[in-house]
């Protein structure tokens, strides 16, 4: 499970970078949250503790929103596109048009859904968070 994530956060960040995802600071966000599970994974590969567990869950919820948020904002710029090319267009015509935009694409932050999901799955009943289990610091966590 942890090596599928992985190959998603590296395969997110170079598409997000070769397809030049950094103009403003919304585009910046889902590349900060890969580089900081990125950090939160080193972390915890080299001291694995609850504590490590819990902050990678954190950080999954964070993927999770980063992915909401980016699909309506994608969706709205692809709104605003359609409306400047067909003024007319309303309802369910211009919802499909919207979905169908190639630039930026509606549904791809969906991506960062599913690698939230896939993270918060390995760390599902993940044996750190054993009541029994310490933390670095020697204690019950």
């Amino acid at each position: 499970m942890l090596a599928l994530f992985t190959i998603g956060i590296l395969g997110t960040a170079a598409d997000l970078l070769l397809t030049g995802h950094v103009e403003d600071a919304w585009q910046l966000v889902p590349l900060f949250v890969v580089a900081l599970s990125a950090l939160t994974l080193l972390w915890h590969a080299v001291k694995p503790s609850r504590s490590t567990i819990r902050v990678h869950q954190g950080v999954m919820l964070l993927f999770i929103a980063s992915g909401l948020v980016g699909t309506f904002l994608h969706y709205r710029a692809n709104i605003e596109f359609e409306l400047e090319m067909y003024p007319g267009l309303s309802g369910l015509g211009l919802l499909w048009k919207a979905i169908q935009g190639a630039s930026p694409p509606s549904l791809a932050p969906g991506a960062m859904i599913a690698l939230g999901l896939l993270g918060l799955i390995y760390a599902y009943r993940h044996p750190a968070l054993d009541s029994g289990h310490h933390d670095r610091i020697g204690a019950n966590s």
